[in-house]
């Protein structure tokens, strides 16, 4: 028996991957975070499947309903919001299965930080503005963050940032941000992206704490980033006629096939 691990998707049910809802329909038992998991993903399971929600469970009650599953023969489907390999807690459960020999699998999902962009209808990689996205978090109850994983740090960089789980923090990170990139440096912050209830705030770093609605919590992705409001950034030679690639193989002179 195994225990799969299935990214749901950021909220939006069809954004579920097909992979996701064959395993999903062939399970005999489903955990899943009740508090982001939308009620119509567990439409796909079986009709005498037993549901649970994990949000009122601790580790050690999540692994017991894992056990006792593969003890009567059944497949588990493991449901976590987003992409499990970032943020999920996946790792703690698979390390605490795994010592009991219990098979696991992994099914990635769309990540909410994709479909917050998708949203704002912008690429995060815009050739020579910039080539690098960070996706990370500020400290909070749940982790701690290394000390060498520092918002300065990363800022540094002046990539595209994409900061997780962080609303509650917006005046560090605003006051943080500023001396590195700027009081004008563009700012989207996304509250539920892919859901019925989608919000999506611009402004700039030394504006946007003031547009924010005092009640906007947890599952809301700030941007930041010049990416968010330039079209003077450079084509990328991908598609330039003069780019030589394995399909559109061209001799340099004449421009004709190789």
């Amino acid at each position: 028996m195994t225990v799969h691990f299935i990214g749901a998707g950021p909220g939006a049910p069809d954004l579920l991957t097909i992979r996701g809802q064959k395993i999903i329909s062939e399970c005999q038992v489903c955990l899943y975070a009740g508090s982001l998991i939308p009620k119509e993903i567990l439409a796909y399971c079986p009709s005498n499947a037993t549901i649970i929600n994990t949000a009122l469970l601790d580790l050690d009650e999540i692994i017991e309903e894992c056990k006792n599953a593969t003890e009567m023969g059944r497949d588990v489907a493991r449901l976590h919001s987003g992409d499990p390999s970032i943020w999920s807690a996946m790792g703690e459960q698979i390390r605490r299965l795994r010592e009991a020999n219990i098979d696991v699998s992994i099914t990635p999902g769309v990540p909410s930080f994709a479909a917050a962009s998708a949203s704002l209808g912008t690429e995060l990689t815009l050739p020579g503005l910039v080539q690098s996205v960070i996706l990370t978090r500020t400290q909070g109850r749940a982790s701690a963050m290394p000390d060498t994983e520092s918002l300065e740090n990363f800022a540094e960089t002046r990539a595209t940032l994409v900061i997780h789980l962080s609303i509650h923090n917006l005046t560090y990170i605003t006051k943080t941000l500023i001396p590195i990139y700027g009081a004008d440096c563009p700012v989207a912050i996304v509250y539920r992206a892919s859901w019925p209830d989608q919000q999506i705030i611009k402004g700039v770093l030394c504006t946007i704490e003031k547009k924010v609605p005092k009640k906007m919590e947890r599952t809301a992705i700030i941007f930041i980033g010049k990416c968010l409001d330039s079209n003077e950034f450079n084509n990328s030679r991908l598609y330039t006629s003069d780019y030589v690639r394995r399909f559109r193989p061209k001799a340099a002179q004449g421009g004709k096939e190789a």
